[in-house]
This record gives C-alpha cells, sequence and structure tokens, in this order.
C-alpha cells in the first residue's frame, strides 16, 4: 500500500516542470565527457586542440599562416593566429555581438556555412564554445578592421561586454584566445605536458605544409643555443623559455620520414600522392625493411583512429596496383603462395589525408570516417599514382614485389606458429603455463596479472601477492625484441605464447575493413601489470614488454588494460622507522627528517632489484592496492607512440643516438 502511494506521488511530481531545460553552455559543464571525450589530462588538453584547430580552419581557408600557442605560467593558454579575426558585429537574429555567439551558443560558427570554409574538422560547432564553458576564465581579444575588441568570460557566460581597447594597423588582423581550464571540472589536474601539446602540433604542421606553428612554455626556461658558420649548435649563456617551432615545407613526405626515423628504407623517397579530382587527396608511402604496418588516417586534420572509407579506399587501391603490375611482368611465377591483401603492406608507412566538405563522423569524437563516396576516390587516387611509380621505376618495383613475396611467405610460415598460440589458450582446455601461479577468482575485472622480471622475483612475488586476485608469471630473462622479428618468430617465442595462454586471449585477427582487433571476451585479467627491475635491465625488458603489448595486443593498450609497476627506488631506515622513497627529492626529504639535519644516525638502501626486498615490503610498497603506484599505460598521440616504438627498439642506430643525445638529461643514471 505504500509502495503504491510513493509510486502516486512520484507520478504526480512527473510534471511538465520536471523537463529540465540546460540553456546556454550548461549542458557542457553537465555532461562534460560527452563534448571533450572526457575530463582526465586528454580531455584538458583537447581544450588547446579546439581552439587551434579553429585557427587552421583559418589557415585551410587560406586566411591564415601563423599559430603561435603559449602555456602560461598559471596553467592558462594563449592561442593567436594571423587569420580574419572573429566577427564582432552585431548578429541579425540573436542581437548581441557576433563574437559573443561563436563563444557562448553551441553549434554556431561560419563552418556551417559553407561560402566561410569549404571544409573544416570542428564540423559541429562546438570547439570554441564548449572550452568557454569549461573554463573559469577565457579572455577573447580580436584585432579586425583597425580596432581592437575584448570580451571576458567566466564559466561560459560574459562577465563584460565587446569593448573596443585600442587601434591597430589594418594589416594587423586575427584572433588571441586566452584561457584557464576550470579546477572544478579538470579535477585530476590542470597542468598541461608539453610533449602532449608538441606532438599534436608537429602532427599539423606536417598535414598542412607552409604553415607556421609555434609552441611556447613560459613556465620553463631552458639554455638557449644558436648556430655558428659551421652549423654547430653552441650555448649562449642566456636562459630563454622553452620554445618549437614547427613548420613543413612538403608535408607529408616529410612526415614520413620523421615517422620512419628509426627504420631502414627500402625505397629511397617516399611515394607522394596528390588530387583534387573529386575530393582533396593528399598520401605519402614509404616501405622499410621491417615487418610493422603503420598507417595513419587523417579527415581534415583530425586523426581518425579508427579508420574509415579513406583507409579502406587505399588499401584497395595500392593492393589493386600492385597485383596487376606483379601479374603484368610475371613476378609471381615463381612464388609459391597465394597473396593475402595484409602481405602488400608489411613494412609499409603510410599517411593519408583527406578533405571533406561534408563529412560523416561516428559521433563527437570523429574516430571513423563513413562517407562511402571516399572510397572510390582515394582507391583510384593511390591505383593511379602507384602506376605511374611502378612503371617509371623498375628496379624499386621488383624490390617491393619481392618484399611482399618474402612477407606471404613468412606468413605461410608463420600459420603454424599462430596455431600453435591459439590451440595453446586456456578455455581450448590447454592448461596454464607451468610457471604461472593463477589466483582464485574467476572474475577478470576483479583479476590481476603481474609479469615478473626473473624467477627469483617472481618467487618472492608469489609468496607476497593476495591470492584471492592477483597471479603472477614470471619471465625467464628478456624476451624477444618483435620490433626486429618476424611474426613466425615472434610466435614460436616460449615466452610470448606463455603470455597469450595466461592471458586467455586470441591473436588478433583482420576485420572486414583490414583492421586487426582482439576478442577481449575472453581476457581472463583486466590488469596486467609489468613488474620489473628498477635498474637499466629492468627498463629494458619493460620496453621490450611493451613493444610486444603495442605491436601484437594493441587493444589491451587502448581498453586501458596494461600498466607498469613503480617499485620504490629506495628505503630509509632509523631504528624501527621506515620510509619508502620514489624519488631522489623523497630520499632527501626523508633522510633530512629522520637524520635531524645530519648525514648520520639513518641507513639508506638501494632497491636495484625485486629480489632485494622481502616478500612483505614487496606487497606493501608495489602490489598492495592501498599503497602502490600503478602506471596506466595509454596512447595520446598514435603517429608519436609509433615513432618512438620504431626509434628505440628498430635496427636504424643514428636516430636512436640523437634521441638519446637529446634526451639524456632526463636519465637517472647510477654510477
Amino acid at each position: 500500500m505504500i509502495e503504491q502511494e510513493e509510486m502516486k506521488v512520484a507520478e504526480e511530481q512527473y510534471s511538465a516542470g520536471s523537463i529540465q531545460v540546460l540553456e546556454g553552455l550548461e549542458a557542457v559543464r553537465k555532461r562534460p565527457s560527452m563534448y571533450i571525450g572526457d575530463i582526465s589530462e586528454r580531455g584538458l588538453h583537447h581544450l588547446v586542440y579546439e581552439v587551434v584547430d579553429n585557427c587552421i580552419d583559418e589557415a585551410m581557408a587560406g586566411f591564415c599562416d601563423s599559430v603561435d600557442v603559449q602555456i602560461l605560467e598559471d596553467n592558462s593558454i594563449r592561442v593567436q593566429d594571423n587569420g580574419r579575426g572573429i566577427p564582432t558585429g552585431m548578429h541579425p537574429k540573436e542581437h548581441r555581438s557576433a563574437l559573443e555567439v561563436v563563444l557562448t551558443v553551441l553549434h554556431a560558427g561560419g563552418k556551417f556555412d559553407k561560402n566561410s570554409y569549404k571544409v573544416s574538422g570542428g564540423l559541429h560547432g562546438v570547439g570554441v564554445s564548449c572550452v568557454n564553458a569549461l573554463s573559469d576564465l577565457l579572455i577573447a581579444e580580436v584585432h579586425r578592421e583597425g580596432k581592437i575588441f575584448m570580451q571576458k568570460y567566466s564559466k561560459g557566460k560574459p562577465i563584460t561586454q565587446v569593448e573596443v581597447i585600442g587601434e591597430c594597423p589594418e594589416s594587423d588582423h586575427g584572433t588571441i584566445i586566452t584561457f584557464h581550464p576550470d579546477p572544478t571540472i579538470f579535477v585530476q589536474t590542470t597542468v598541461y605536458k608539453y610533449e602532449t601539446l608538441a606532438g599534436r602540433l608537429r602532427e599539423l604542421a606536417f598535414l598542412n605544409k607552409g604553415i607556421n606553428i609555434r609552441l611556447t612554455d613560459k613556465r620553463s626556461l631552458v639554455e638557449e643555443f644558436v648556430q655558428d658558420e659551421a652549423g654547430e649548435s653552441k650555448a649562449t649563456g642566456k636562459q630563454v623559455f622553452k620554445s618549437e617551432v614547427f613548420y613543413s615545407e612538403e608535408g607529408l613526405k616529410e612526415f614520413i620520414d620523421y615517422l620512419d626515423a628509426g627504420s631502414s628504407k627500402l625505397i629511397p623517397e617516399p611515394v607522394c600522392v596528390s588530387s583534387d579530382k573529386i575530393i582533396p587527396i593528399d598520401i605519402a608511402l614509404q616501405y622499410n625493411t621491417g615487418y610493422s604496418e603503420k598507417i595513419y588516417s587523417y579527415v581534415n586534420n583530425i586523426n581518425t583512429i579508427e579508420g574509415g572509407t579513406h583507409l579502406q579506399g587505399f588499401k584497395m587501391g595500392l593492393s589493386r596496383s600492385l597485383k596487376n603490375y606483379a601479374d603484368k611482368n610475371k613476378l609471381l611465377e615463381k612464388a609459391k603462395v597465394e597473396l593475402a591483401p595484409e602481405d602488400f603492406r608489411e613494412g609499409l608507412t603510410a599517411v593519408i589525408s583527406v578533405k571533406v566538405a561534408e563529412p560523416q563522423f561516428e559521433g563527437q569524437t570523429k574516430t571513423k570516417l563513413g562517407n562511402t563516396e571516399v572510397t572510390s576516390a582515394v582507391s583510384q587516387a593511390t591505383a593511379a599514382a602507384m602506376d605511374i611509380y611502378l612503371e617509371e621505376n623498375p628496379k624499386l618495383a621488383k624490390t617491393i614485389i619481392d618484399k611482399i613475396v618474402l612477407a606471404a611467405t613468412a606468413r605461410a610460415a608463420a600459420r603454424k606458429a599462430r596455431e600453435m598460440v591459439q590451440r595453446k589458450t586456456v578455455m581450448t582446455g590447454a592448461g596454464l603455463p607451468g610457471k604461472l601461479a593463477d589466483c582464485s577468482e574467476n572474475d577478470p575485472e576483479k583479476c590481476e596479472l603481474f609479469l615478473v622480471e626473473g624467477d627469483s622475483a617472481g618467487g618472492t612475488a608469489k609468496q607476497g601477492r593476495d591470492r584471492r586476485y592477483q597471479a603472477i608469471l614470471p619471465l625467464r630473462g628478456k624476451i624477444l625484441n618483435v620490433e626486429k622479428a618476424a611474426e613466425g618468430r615472434a610466435f614460436d617465442s616460449q615466452e610470448i605464447q606463455n603470455i597469450y595462454t595466461a592471458l586467455g586471449v586470441r591473436v588478433a585477427q583482420e576485420d572486414e575493413t583490414g583492421e586487426k582487433h582482439m576478442d577481449l571476451s575472453r581476457l581472463r585479467y583486466h590488469k596486467v601489470v609489468i613488474m620489473t627491475d628498477a635498474d637499466v635491465d629492468g627498463s629494458h625488458i619493460a620496453c621490450l614488454i611493451l613493444t610486444f603489448f603495442f605491436r601484437y595486443m594493441l587493444d589491451l593498450i587502448k581498453n586501458g588494460y596494461v600498466y607498469l609497476a613503480t617499485p620504490p627506488l629506495y628505503l630509509v631506515k632509523k631504528g624501527k622507522e621506515e620510509v619508502y622513497c620514489w624519488t631522489e627529492e623523497q630520499r632527501e626529504e626523508a633522510a633530512m627528517r629522520l637524520g635531524k639535519g645530519s648525514d648520520k644516525g639513518y641507513t639508506v638502501q638501494r632497491y636495484k632489484g625485486l629480489g632485494e626486498m622481502t616478500d612483505q615490503q614487496l606487497w606493501e610498497t608495489t602490489m598492495d592496492p592501498a599503497n602502490r603506484r600503478l602506471r596506466k599505460i595509454t596512447i595520446e598521440n598514435a603517429a608519436q607512440a609509433e615513432r618512438t616504438f620504431s626509434m628505440l627498439m628498430g635496427d636504424d642506430v643514428p636516430p636512436r643516438r640523437q634521441f638519446i643525445e637529446e634526451n639524456a638529461h632526463y636519465a637517472n643514471i647510477d654510477a
């Protein structure tokens, strides 16, 4: 009876007045993840991309060639371009300044008018207004028609009118947006990472040749270097703000050279495809001696991580051209295997960039293109350009075809090893690897697998773990560097077979679009933790395991299942009081506190190996969910991650040497 009365009251209360209308930008503040993906570090950086994308749209329309991005001392961002400047006149329908409309109304902007912008990345019109909604302060400054206009906002609402604050020459035009992310929205962090922003801005410079993009970090001072007459860098003794300029004269060709810096080239120069027949298409591709396929696709400068119709068209056109050429010149007569589509792409690095006036994306995150007309356009352009290249370069063409035949032969040989891995999964009854100490819990969401370096540390971890939900798999020595190994050799590796078997998953399979994906429904652990020694060898082993996951189990990383354990570096001890330290600063602080300003009265133990800890210490510092520090492995920029793995783990030495020389000052070295 009481339940019926409560239901009746609830029905009466649910009236027209119950329907909440979120006005203006309240919807963005209420559900920010719907508009920027999430409110973590990724979403924070996405705010910058939204503002910069507006500048790039101006450049694509032909009105801008310079973009300046600054990270200010308080982690505010200042973005300036030399475009036309956002209009400031009265909007005919809204009866307020067009500047205010652009910054406070969702789905407002010039991008819906094809006379203003032929193509644009910010299709949904929520970009800069979304940034305004999620900032506790945003200042818009417009240089236009000889005047300087300014308006200030807070949390999406204007706090001043549009004011003329000065005059400027007619030649001075553009927009300056300065904003500070709202810490009540971005509760995890409001600190910007220079390298994350640099990766995206570098990418934009390659995709839009001729645009000068500068990034400056006003939080960080570095030593100034200048080049002398001999081209050598020399320090001036001055301190300047950390800054880089991203500019590309040749666009995608230079992008390919950048991505393939750690690989040995199979052909001397990238093949470049450019077409404007149906839609603007730019493609650059390069073959190297490696085994990985690295293809990156973009639509209106948006990285379509999940591919789409343009990627599908590229693969079709490439395969068709190479197959027709090989058949025509009888280069496959001695081949004893059938060619598969993936054989044409082994060792391939490619960047596909298309400009589509009305792109159809899957959702606001824009990760997959759906326009069907793009497939044939890209396929025809790719095939036509490749046909010409192959005919004009018969020696290089034969080198590419030989590589493809070799890939097909290796694939056939690898099939047995792959099938062996498939048969050995737990679900098919083959049993678990002998060294795996499994947990008793059956719910994958609660289970954790620790991949531990060596049997000694593995034994300690087995004693220290919580057997209910933590499993331990010791790995013998350094696993195979899959960056330098063919697929068949990788699947022959006992350690790699053990990882597949323990996880309960099968080898990634290609879907109808040619993309490789894993079936994660059988995954036995939703936390896979790499736990290695805190020394150089341990770091190398962690890199080798991450390279394997990146190349063969990428879906695990994309779904947030892969973590790095961070064991402490030091134990500072005085009597019965113990302090674990993860950084040099923490060690100094603990030593100062326990020693009371003196160098005596305490001991410092440096942990180089997990085996140096007792099982209780390992549990308390590295495995106990209440105290441990796990670092989730994520991929912010796929192209940058690809280049880093190829450079550090590939065959080519000079780029690796250069990377080490440039980053040596970040290294922690035990001498």
